[in-house]
């Protein structure tokens, strides 16, 4: 190539000029996806379904316009199929992904036994059809409480609200009088109350309290019998999860536990959420020790989607997100053989250390 030079525009050293534009060196810059896309078809599955436990999670994660459709075995943490959809997941969208991934374990002779999913009403329609009624299908254990969780701590912020109504307004000013002092006491009182609720709302929901947690819930909730109720209940919810019991006597309590909250009005509008069918999905899991009670394998993938969101994306169309999330899936591919190599050499190097000591 010829080039010329240019005079520099500073205090020393010159400028290369290109006497032409040439066409952009491509070395480094050529794109992984579309090798990847068929690696994840052929020996990446192939790999994935060989150790393949028979239990799955579903979920769907949006990405601006466009929506990500996962499907990952709940026990080894391998995703095993995915879709990128330009638009919000339909029922059909779902089936036509349920029965794709069917044929993939069709054709190497194995079944699901189990799937778990989050509330949404996508779900159970296509797994009825394209897995058939026999398939277990497990809600999301975190994702029923966590509803549950806010309908309490909305109804602890309800009584922050009421007792704000009971402070007495008062004109500006030092107070002066007896009753003006009452008054300033009487407000005092209410507004640290509503501090301590607002600080310790987690006691309403906590799984497990320490003696100490349980000392500061009783004091800070004196007065405030309907209060103590919602953390009773809240404990009732938490022991219907307890995996000593079977699904029958689990649903046996939630029963109880429903006829006791429809007896008051006011309880039975703040805890919506303990009514839901779902709730009785979430306890699928007591009867089979295998199945998971939550999505959480499904979620990690969602997670490591969306950091690669952050650093990689330049531009985001449904080719780009389809190829770079096939990439990452061979990036795990070689990652259990990457960790087996750097344990082995870190054992050789100790064992070589020990001999020279």
């Amino acid at each position: 190539m010829d080039y010329r030079t240019a005079l520099h525009r500073g205090i020393c050293g010159e400028t290369t000029e290109y006497l032409c534009r040439g066409q952009q060196f491509r070395t480094g810059l050529r794109r992984r996806g579309k090798k990847a896309e068929v690696n994840i078809k052929t020996d990446y599955i192939d790999k994935a379904l060989s150790e393949f436990s028979g239990y799955i999670t579903a979920d769907e994660l949006y990405d601006g316009p466009f929506c990500v459709l996962f499907i990952v075995d709940n026990h080894k943490f391998n995703r095993l199929c995915y879709e990128v959809l330009d638009h919000d997941p339909t029922k059909e969208d779902i089936k036509r992904f349920f029965r794709r991934f069917k044929q993939m374990l069709d054709a190497r002779g194995l079944k699901v036994k189990g799937i778990t999913t989050d509330g949404s009403p996508l779900y159970p329609e296509a797994i009825v059809e394209v897995f058939g009624k026999e398939v277990k299908h497990q809600s999301c254990q975190f994702h029923v409480v966590k509803e549950i969780n806010k309908d309490i701590i909305k109804a602890v912020a309800a009584v922050r609200r009421q007792l704000k109504q009971e402070k007495v307004k008062r004109p500006r000013g030092r107070p002066s009088g007896d009753r003006a002092k009452q008054i300033v006491r009487k407000n005092k009182k209410v507004q640290k109350k509503i501090t301590e609720l607002f600080e310790y709302r987690y006691l309403f929901v906590k799984h497990i309290l320490s003696i100490k947690e349980k000392k500061t819930l009783q004091r800070i909730t004196r007065g405030l019998d309907q209060l103590r109720t919602l953390r009773l209940i809240m404990a009732e919810v938490y022991r219907l999860f307890d995996r000593r019991r079977r699904m029958d006597t689990a649903l046996k309590k939630l029963a109880k536990l429903r006829r006791r909250i429809r007896r008051f009005a006011k309880l039975r509008n703040t805890l919506k959420k303990l009514f839901s069918p779902n709730l009785e999905k979430a306890l699928t899991f007591l009867d089979d020790s295998l199945l998971p009670s939550t999505s959480n394998a499904v979620e990690r993938a969602n997670r490591r989607h969306r950091k690669m969101q952050k650093s990689i994306y330049r531009v985001r169309t449904l080719e780009n997100i389809s190829q770079r999330i096939a990439i990452d899936m061979q990036r795990d591919e070689y990652g259990v053989n990457m960790k087996k190599t750097i344990s082995t050499l870190h054992w050789s190097r100790n064992s070589e250390r020990r001999k020279t000591g």
